[in-house]
């Protein structure tokens, strides 16, 4: 059946992609794209740090590119590494971002890097953002933490598709810390957004004084009040029987 063939298709490629997701750590990985082309599969990784992912003299991408190449069984697999412009509104590197920090200082101070998140986020353009952190910090009894900033939409259909949303883990000592960021873009449209136009409204247009219509003259009334009455001084009154 073919709609076999294209679930397995699907299924090989998001093993790919979470292959090559665990394979590069801590180089500030957004995400991956896998586009298939008639020379090969060509894999898109974003990352805002591309030298990381590199390596010296391309060793990282060598060794990546023989990985797939012997468990996925790809012909060949071209690898392209693409800059992230904005990383401090992009969910995925600023949960790894706020991982990477707690592992290497400790969740001592949690909240100065949860509030140093929301900062430079906001600084981005970020319309709002909220970071969640669950695990034990810093006492023995395990609470989440909320670091919220901006705007966020928790309900509709921007929550569920414009919202980035990013999930990460931090192994400390004293256990996992669970890491939830959600971002919204500064380029998201919100559906209560309204604009209201003002209508033009057009120019007077100027007639010629040749082309005005002339204004007809009318008759003059005639004068309506009634004239008062004349009676001879000679002729006496008239006689009503």
């Amino acid at each position: 059946m073919i709609e076999r063939k294209f679930v397995a298709e699907r299924v090989k490629e998001h093993a790919i992609l979470e292959f090559v997701e665990g394979s590069i750590k801590n180089v500030g990985h957004s995400h991956t794209k896998m586009v298939r082309t008639p020379l090969g599969e060509k894999i898109v990784i974003f990352a805002s740090r591309p030298g990381l992912v590199v390596g010296r003299k391309g060793e990282n991408i060598k060794k990546l590119t023989a990985a797939l190449k012997k468990k996925f069984n790809l012909e060949n697999p071209q690898i392209e590494i693409s800059e992230v412009e904005n990383p401090n509104i992009d969910a995925k590197i600023v949960a790894e971002r706020v991982a990477s920090t707690l592992e290497r200082f400790g969740s001592q101070k949690f909240k100065a890097i949860g509030h140093k998140v929301l900062q430079d986020a906001m600084s981005a353009g970020a319309l709002g953002i909220e970071v969640r952190m669950a695990g034990k910090l810093p006492s023995a009894r395990a609470k989440t933490w909320r670091f919220p900033a901006g705007y966020m939409k928790k309900s509709g259909q921007i929550a569920i598709t414009g919202v980035r949303k990013a999930y990460a883990c931090a192994q400390l000592k004293t256990g996992t810390i669970g890491i939830q960021v959600r971002i919204m873009p500064p380029d998201l449209k919100l559906p209560d957004d309204v604009e209201i136009l003002k209508e033009a409204r057009p120019a007077p247009v100027q007639v010629p004084e040749d082309k005005k219509p002339r204004k007809r003259a009318g008759k003059k009334k005639a004068d309506e009040t009634p004239a008062p009455e004349t009676t001879d001084e000679n002729q006496g009154p008239a006689n009503t029987q």
